[in-house]
């Protein structure tokens, strides 16, 4: 009605959008030679949210006055990073659905989550990185000895996987002889190592809150005040998924998991996503392996469709260990992301989670169908396992003419500032509280490369 009222010659138009049950209709509002687009389920849905964003962007900070913006809308959050938002939201979903178009059937999904790069504040300059499903983790029997199953098929991990194949691209890029070279990285002033180029900024879209501590809340309570969730005095703490389902558990005291003990039939026990999400920013994006060519890469915005909830997002993520964080080595520190819901929410999907992941990656010219109770595709091997990060690293050494390591474990023991920090924010997670971060087997990451993938 206001749009309508403030521009009386606004043209609506309402398209199919896919098989994706939680924006399978699109609607394109036009107001003479602009263009604002929002989805939902449901044209209702998709139509208030092309008004709204449409309306954000036209009237800006004021549009919070006129009662215009969307209610989920924080009133720190700028007009232009509500616009950010909206983006990146939409460019993952044209993302999936342009890169699934010929196969309905894996567009099945429950978690959505993708990263976006963008240079400087300017949200034409956004491109995609990583489109990536999932939601379940592999089951014990199916751990691998040689690095060439993926443990952990949440869509949010694999897409921070799939940002490592592309700074492997970048850095092998940085590293040729060409003159001119689009590498988003640039050389230290010391010359020793790489660090991303001043206006590269990454982003994590994710379409709900991660599993884990930030989701420990009741979603219809507004208020702050209110809170009734029976799981509430386990705010903050570490969680294990739940091995082959979904979910999260509070995790046992004192934890060893063992090889023989998980081929026994012992629990799998892996971390959060809210967890992990808070290692990255502390340890960066990169891992182990990388950080001994670049500095550490933190996310700039997280950025949700649906599930927002503030407060505990923020503790999830950041704000347990803001006070027991202590004697990082420098250049790593605690990263506090600008944290953004998009205009276009999500519903519930109640359905049953698929058995399989799907991940795309810049550079790759298909997408991978993963099976999510192996932790593989149905033939050969993820490009995400450890067995090829292994192989990129090595390739990496061989490049710079250093010596390449044999084992996957002794690739990441040459990380000496990146394991202080992982030490100190280990220390920090059980000074706060939260317990003891449960580490896999230790055989787990005793595997060579292999001659060929």
């Amino acid at each position: 009605m206001v749009l309508n009222m403030l521009y009386p010659h606004v043209k609506y138009e309402c398209v199919e959008n896919g098989n994706d049950a939680s924006s399978r209709f699109k609607v394109i509002v036009t107001i003479g030679e602009d263009l604002f687009t929002g989805t939902g389920p449901n044209k209702k849905a998709a139509k208030n949210a092309a008004t709204t964003i449409a309306l954000s962007k036209l009237l800006g900070d004021t549009g919070a006055v006129l009662g215009t913006t969307s209610p989920y809308r924080k009133q720190s959050v700028t007009s232009e990073q509500q616009h950010l938002a909206d983006c990146i939201s939409s460019l993952i979903m044209d993302k999936f659905h342009d890169v699934m178009k010929n196969n309905s059937f894996h567009t099945k999904r429950k978690v959505l989550a993708g990263i976006v790069m963008g240079k400087g504040p300017d949200p034409s300059t956004l491109e995609v990185i990583a489109v990536t499903t999932g939601t379940k983790c592999v089951s014990g029997e199916h751990i691998s000895i040689t690095g060439v199953s993926l443990n952990d098929l949440h869509a949010e991990i694999l897409a921070r996987r799939c940002l490592l194949l592309y700074l492997y691209d970048q850095l092998e890029l940085a590293f040729s002889n060409e003159i001119e070279n689009n590498s988003v990285f640039e050389l230290t002033s010391d010359q020793q190592r790489f660090r991303l180029k001043p206006n590269i900024q990454f982003h994590l879209y994710i379409n709900t809150a991660p599993c884990g501590d930030a989701r420990i809340f009741s979603p219809h309570e507004d208020s702050e005040d209110v809170d009734s969730h029976p799981m509430r005095a386990s705010r903050g703490k570490l969680r294990s998924k739940i091995e082959a389902g979904e979910g999260t558990i509070p995790l046992p005291k004192r934890v060893n998991q063992t090889w023989d003990g998980i081929l026994q039939g012992e629990r799998l026990m892996t971390m959060s996503c809210s967890d992990k999400i808070a290692r990255w920013n502390v340890l960066g994006l990169q891992g182990a392996l990388l950080s001994q060519f670049i500095e550490p890469i933190y996310l700039s915005s997280i950025v949700l469709g649906s599930l927002f909830k503030e407060m505990h997002l923020r503790r999830a993520l950041y704000g347990r260990i803001e006070n027991t964080l202590q004697g990082l080595p420098p250049p790593y520190l605690l990263n506090r992301p600008l944290m953004l819901l998009t205009t276009s929410l999500e519903g519930r999907q109640p359905s049953k989670a698929p058995s399989f992941a799907v991940n795309w990656v810049l550079g790759c010219d298909t997408i991978e169908i993963i099976n999510t109770t192996e932790g593989k595709p149905d033939n050969g091997y993820s490009r995400l396992c450890k067995q090829n990060l292994l192989n990129r690293f090595t390739n990496l050494c061989s490049t710079v003419d250093i010596e390449q390591p044999h084992y996957y474990s002794e690739a990441k023991s040459l990380a000496s500032n990146y394991n202080v920090a992982k030490a100190r924010l280990f220390e920090a997670f059980s000074k706060a509280g939260a317990g003891d971060w449960v580490k896999k087997p230790i055989e787990q990451d005793e595997f060579e490369l292999k001659a060929q993938m």
